[in-house]
């Protein structure tokens, strides 16, 4: 009985061992940018890392991340970072997304993800929610809610992975 034990232990043992080192990838979701052109989220990989945020303009957190995220692109597009941010904003709200981008000055590449299709596919719950993707499209880190600072620890992250 007791070798049963342990020869089950051991099965289940191997199969987390290889489900950790199986790297979720991110799904390549066709999604409308602000010009209503569709695009898909893999299309932007292969250059670098990816910081994909999911957000909403009912959202102050998510705005005031997205202006530190901001901070973060000017300094590391040129290394070949770059960052989407995904509008989960219904069809009720979605026509605040263009003002609000444009009175923040954000200057990444903006998305819309109106039915939710994207974020469902990342099991996105709440905003807002970012999603870190080295250039073969494997998600490295994920992080939900967003409070000063956190924004520090993803730069360390950035910057490993431009190395």
């Amino acid at each position: 009985m007791y070798k049963r034990y342990l020869a089950l232990f051991f099965i289940l043992l191997t199969a987390l061992t290889m489900a950790q080192n199986q790297q979720k990838k991110i799904p390549n979701a066709k999604l409308e940018d602000l010009e209503g052109k569709k695009v898909q989220l893999k299309s932007y990989l292969g250059k670098g890392p990816v910081l994909v945020s999911f957000w909403a303009t009912w959202c102050k957190p998510c705005q005031e991340e997205l202006g530190e995220y901001q901070k973060i692109y000017n300094e590391f597009k040129s290394k070949g970072f770059n960052l989407l941010a995904v509008s989960i904003d219904d069809e009720k709200s979605v026509s605040k997304v263009k003002p609000l981008v444009k009175a923040k000055n954000f200057s990444f590449p903006v998305l819309l993800d109106i039915n939710s299709d994207a974020a469902r596919d990342l099991y996105v719950q709440d905003v807002p929610h970012i999603f870190l993707v080295d250039a073969k499209g494997n998600i490295v880190y994920s992080h939900r809610g967003y409070k000063k600072g956190d924004e520090l620890e993803l730069k360390k992250k950035i910057t490993a992975l431009l190395k």
